[in-house]
């Protein structure tokens, strides 16, 4: 194991607060494995870069010699976590948690080390609860204490509804750390009363209570908003080769930083290095960014993959020439009463966007071109005629052959 200080300075490289820092420090001057824990809800299926976040630190502490709890919460996704929300999360089904709590398994195992890693499921704890025990677990909360989060205390404030199933969240997350008994839990900075509480019951039950270690949200390929898919600016981890290089090219220059330190596996000395560079202008911020693509690529596929997507890129982006494994549609072309096809219906069915209405939204914005010339504002009917043969792309990096 690397000295405690090395240690302590990886581990800060991104973390947002680590709370205390100094009981981190005394349990790594220890020398022996600390026990890390992250906690996850099944609530989506898939999962981007953003989501990998605190996985990527996982990743680190890992490689620093220590172990991983990763706690698939099926339990706690039958309440709903409610940070950062303004009402009530809806509640999902036992066959949706169980649904996306293997996807998320197989996709979390990309990044982290299954050797170093405990895989446990809270509803071994959760669900077995009786009332008894249920009962003197509440008992170390207070409602005004629960009440102190800041998504609780403006819905309360301002009128809104709180289910009183939504109170027993913090409660249980914080039971989780007492279970496998954490030395230090990482989540977004949103999760830090969440954390905290953990930390407190840990306290109350006479245990060595855990380290709170939280990391900031990243932001989307547009820079200003957090990574989601409802925005359309998210990386995922299943997305192909090519698409992640292109996606991580388009991302600002004032975050690559960032991408570096909470997406990449760079080590850290490294990065401190980038971020010198980048600010004495002595590195090139599109040189670094095709480094930090080729990283990203190579983490989720291999080198040879990385390789591949970056002279896919040039090909598309710097020569100007379209790929030579386009996607065929295999459809047929459906004509209107006029005879037409409706461009934005074919977009939808062919891949190259999520619904009609975004086809309709690319379309105007300039964003759809057939045989490399762009597709007029609120032209979204076409004659079968221009379409047969032709090559259709979509946004900067999707493409479509009509036969």
């Amino acid at each position: 194991m690397l000295a405690p200080e090395e240690q302590l300075h990886i581990i800060r490289s991104g973390a947002a607060q680590i709370v205390p820092e100094d009981a981190l420090l005394k349990k790594l001057q220890r020398g022996v494995p600390l026990n890390i824990k992250l906690g996850v809800d099944p609530t989506a299926p898939d999962i981007h870069l953003g989501h990998a976040v605190p996985l990527r630190k996982l990743r680190q502490f890992q490689d620093l010699g220590h172990e991983v709890t990763l706690i698939i919460g099926d339990g706690t996704a039958m309440i709903g976590d409610p940070s950062g929300r303004n009402s009530t999360r809806p509640q999902l089904s036992r066959q949706q948690i169980d649904e996306n709590a293997q996807t998320y398994v197989d996709q979390a195992f990309k990044v982290l080390d299954p050797s170093k890693t405990t895989l446990r499921y809270n509803s071994e704890w959760i669900l077995g609860l009786d009332m008894e025990g249920l009962l003197k677990l509440l008992s170390n909360f207070t409602v005004a204490r629960i009440l102190e989060r800041d998504d609780f205390h403006n819905r309360y404030t301002s009128g809104q509804p709180i289910s009183l199933h939504e109170f027993l969240y913090p409660v249980m997350q914080a039971y989780d750390s007492v279970v496998i008994k954490a030395d230090v839990e990482l989540g977004g900075t949103d999760q830090l009363f969440n954390l905290l509480a953990g930390r407190e019951l840990m306290e109350k039950l006479g245990m060595e209570p855990q380290v709170c270690l939280t990391l900031p949200l990243l932001e989307g390929t547009d820079g200003v908003r957090k990574m989601s898919k409802s925005y359309g600016n998210y990386i995922g981890l299943t997305d192909v080769p090519e698409d992640i290089f292109g996606k991580v090219m388009s991302i600002p220059d004032e975050i690559m930083v960032k991408y570096f330190r909470l997406a990449s596996n760079l080590p850290v000395d490294e990065i401190d290095e980038i971020e010198q560079g980048l600010a004495n202008d002595v590195l090139h911020p599109n040189k670094v960014k095709r480094q930090l693509a080729r990283n990203l690529v190579g983490l989720y596929y291999d080198e040879a993959a990385a390789a591949a997507a970056e002279e896919h890129f040039d090909k598309v982006f710097k020569a100007h020439e379209v790929p030579d494994d386009i996607p065929v549609f295999e459809g047929e072309l459906t004509l209107n009463d006029d005879g037409q096809v409706y461009l934005a219906a074919l977009l939808h069915q062919a891949g190259l966007a999520n619904s009609a209405g975004e086809a309709r939204r690319l379309i105007d914005g300039g964003g759809i071109k057939v045989n490399d010339v762009p597709v007029p504002a609120k032209q979204y009917n076409m004659d079968p005629a221009d379409l047969k043969g032709a090559v259709i792309k979509a946004g900067k990096r999707k493409f479509l052959q009509i036969p």
